[in-house]
């Protein structure tokens, strides 16, 4: 069987995947085939899976819509009896021979699900009905049909067969967040001879230069990622932990830490850190946009689209609009140009753009709709078309795709910072909270 046959969304070459390692797994009882370094979301994509779920309540179709923590639908169980694990987040999942993952809603099946019939009757089932419903016989009566049909994923009612660590480490400098600033941090510290703990929520240090082609010392940033993530491990002072997430800041700087084992005999493991000092260099979070329909499978952040894309050498979509209201979806667009994937159109929200921009998106052929909106969207299991206004208050735009791409500005990580009652700050010309005054020995990259 040939790759374009199993994985027919892969790219023939690129991404940090290794080729030469298959793995098999399992989703919603079929088989599929990824490779080494992909995560569950990546896999599927790859395989051209883009129903994943059904949403809690009405049941309406899910997919994948990011690929990192702020992942709001593609949310699946994995693991069998007692390991079962819910409400994972596919795109925080790695893929491990013989994963076994699923759907959590829909019955009799994630492609006709019963259940949607509470979208079509929405009108009847407002937010708080069930306040003022089911009080007769009694509410023991109903919980159980409630919690079948509506909630995320089963809880667990047997004992944990997995093992779990609790670890008490001190460190000069915590960083969190592996990216090119925390990574430039943590080097710079360990040189000094400081003892150093650097921890990233993903299995790879990067950040966006996992997810840019972005060129640092004159070489591909995964080149450069490469050689400081070797020094790192080389220095005796510094401890790197991947796929460890800073769960809070608490009094004098104490964090606890989460790790997911991988490979390991361990779950996870709870670490409470001790630091001198914390820096914060967790980056930002692309923002969607509102319009009716934007929760339709192949809607995805645009950050996303190109993670993807150059991480994972997945195209998620054959014909793609892309919507935006900044500068940074245009770098998705030109990656996709580049892998020559048709981009049907850009939808700016604003009249005008950087002169650059122009000219690339001129030589490429891409029409672009300035001072437009995306007004709906259709399909049913994924995404078929979206209706755009244009500027001049014409009727609407019907433009066919399979991927609509949104990026509605970014919004920096500071949920660490106002934990530990650092004071946040509203920055105009980013449109964004920023931290402010900060706990000392904090500070932000």
């Amino acid at each position: 069987m040939t790759e374009a046959r199993r994985q027919p969304a892969r790219l023939a070459s690129g991404g940090r995947i290794d080729r030469d390692r298959p793995i098999r797994f399992r989703f919603d009882g079929r088989s599929y085939e990824g490779y080494h370094g992909d995560s569950l979301a990546s896999a599927l994509l790859a395989n051209g899976i883009h129903l994943v779920g059904r949403s809690f309540k009405y049941h309406r179709p899910r997919g994948i819509f990011s690929s990192g923590e702020e992942e709001p639908c593609a949310l699946v169980e994995t693991g069998e009896g007692d390991a079962r694990i819910p409400n994972r987040r596919a795109p925080l999942v790695p893929l491990c021979e013989g994963l076994v993952a699923r759907p959590q809603k829909g019955w009799p099946s994630l492609r006709f699900d019963a259940g949607r019939i509470f979208d079509f009757t929405h009108r009847l089932w407002p937010a708080g009905f069930y306040n003022k419903t089911f009080m007769w016989p009694s509410w023991g009566f109903w919980e159980g049909l409630v919690r079948r049909t509506a909630g995320l994923g089963r809880p667990l009612d047997g004992p944990d067969p997995d093992h779990y660590e609790q670890v008490n480490a001190h460190c000069d400098l915590l960083v969190i967040g592996g990216g090119p600033a925390g990574l430039a941090a943590a080097l710079t510290a360990g040189r000094a001879g400081l003892r150093v703990m650097l921890v990233d929520q993903g299995d790879r240090f990067g950040g966006i230069l996992n997810r840019d082609r972005i060129v640092l010392d004159s070489n591909p940033g995964q080149r450069w990622v490469d050689r400081v993530t070797d020094e790192l491990n080389a220095l005796p002072g510094v401890m790197v932990l991947s796929n460890t997430t800073a769960v809070g800041v608490y009094d004098h700087l104490v964090t606890t830490l989460l790790q997911t084992g991988v490979d390991t005999d361990w779950r996870e493991c709870l670490w409470t850190v001790r630091p001198r000092r914390i820096l914060l260099a967790t980056g930002a979070i692309e923002q969607g946009l509102i319009f009716p329909g934007n929760d339709r499978p192949g809607v995805m952040l645009a950050g996303a689209v190109r993670h993807y894309l150059n991480r994972w050498a997945v195209q998620a979509g054959n014909r793609v609009v892309v919507a935006t209201n900044n500068d940074s979806a245009y770098q998705t667009v030109f990656d996709l140009a580049a892998e020559s994937i048709e981009v049907a159109a850009v939808v700016d929200t604003r009249t005008a753009i950087e002169p650059e921009l122009e000219q690339r998106l001129a030589s490429s052929g891409i029409e672009v709709y300035r001072g437009a909106h995306i007004v709906g969207t259709q399909g049913g299991r994924r995404i078929r078309a979206v209706r755009v206004a244009p500027s001049d208050g014409s009727r609407p735009i019907r433009l066919s795709c399979d991927l609509l791409a949104v990026s509605g500005g970014w919004a920096p990580r500071v949920h660490l910072a106002a934990h530990a009652r650092g004071e946040l700050r509203f920055d105009e010309h980013r449109q964004a909270f920023l931290p402010g005054r900060l706990p000392d020995g904090m500070a932000v990259a």
